[in-house]
């Protein structure tokens, strides 16, 4: 990409889409069910999405709400429906799993990426919810196709996490910190000096590409209010 910062944006359809790349936005997260913070879109939705754009898509893995795979038969619920995105051809997704320890879902994880075949991946917030944010990232650094991050750097958002991402941007590069931090979660305009001052370079907005909330779509304007603070 030309522009030295990545903006994503949350989508929930092809209208979505369309209206974030018109802003500017750099790539995608699709996702429905938004009560239930995004889960995984159907089939059908994707090849909407990705007719009506030019941007990257990455596509969430969840079923249910919250960061647990759920047993053996929603595993195996989620499993086909990556298979399904797929063939659909989804080649960038997001997701992660923690187990009943905070620690990272390795089983689930492997299991996943054994049907993305090296597609590229972003873990999401399940990182700020871990007992052990570094033990996580030095856990997952070997496997394929992980570039990014998505985390406010705290559970209750980027107000009470950033100097945490302040501080993890200072270890950018180090084993374990390879990956792009993507800050996302009550992310606010006025947040970005700080963040920006720090070298960070990746942001995840939502409801603030959306001027009517989540009940409405997405706004090309406002995303271009985005995209014009990265950019200057």
């Amino acid at each position: 990409m030309s522009r030295s910062a990545v903006l994503e944006v949350i989508a929930l359809d092809a209208d979505d889409a369309v209206a974030a790349e018109q802003g500017g936005a750099d790539r995608l997260e699709l996702v429905t069910d938004m009560d239930a913070d995004g889960l995984t879109p159907s089939r059908e939705t994707f090849g909407r999405v990705r007719e009506a754009v030019g941007i990257p898509v990455r596509v969430m893995l969840r079923l249910a709400d919250g960061f647990h795979a759920g047993d053996a038969r929603a595993q195996d619920r989620l499993l086909a429906r990556t298979r399904e995105l797929r063939a659909e051809g989804a080649a960038e997704f997001v997701l992660g799993f923690l187990d009943e320890l905070g620690a990272p879902d390795m089983r689930v994880l492997d299991l996943l990426l054994a049907e993305l075949g090296g597609c590229r991946w972003t873990f999401h917030r399940a990182i700020d919810r871990a007992r052990d944010r570094h033990l996580l990232r030095t856990t997952l650094a070997p496997l394929p196709g992980l570039d990014t991050y998505l985390t406010a750097g705290s559970p209750t958002g980027v107000d009470d996490g950033i100097s945490a991402l302040v501080t993890e941007a200072m270890q950018q590069g180090e084993p374990g910190y390879e990956q792009q931090i993507l800050v996302g979660g009550g992310l606010r305009l006025d947040h970005m000096p700080r963040l920006l001052a720090a070298g960070i370079n990746g942001f995840h907005i939502g409801g603030a590409a959306r001027p009517h909330g989540w009940n409405g779509p997405v706004g090309a304007e406002e995303v271009t209010k985005w995209r014009r603070t990265l950019d200057n």
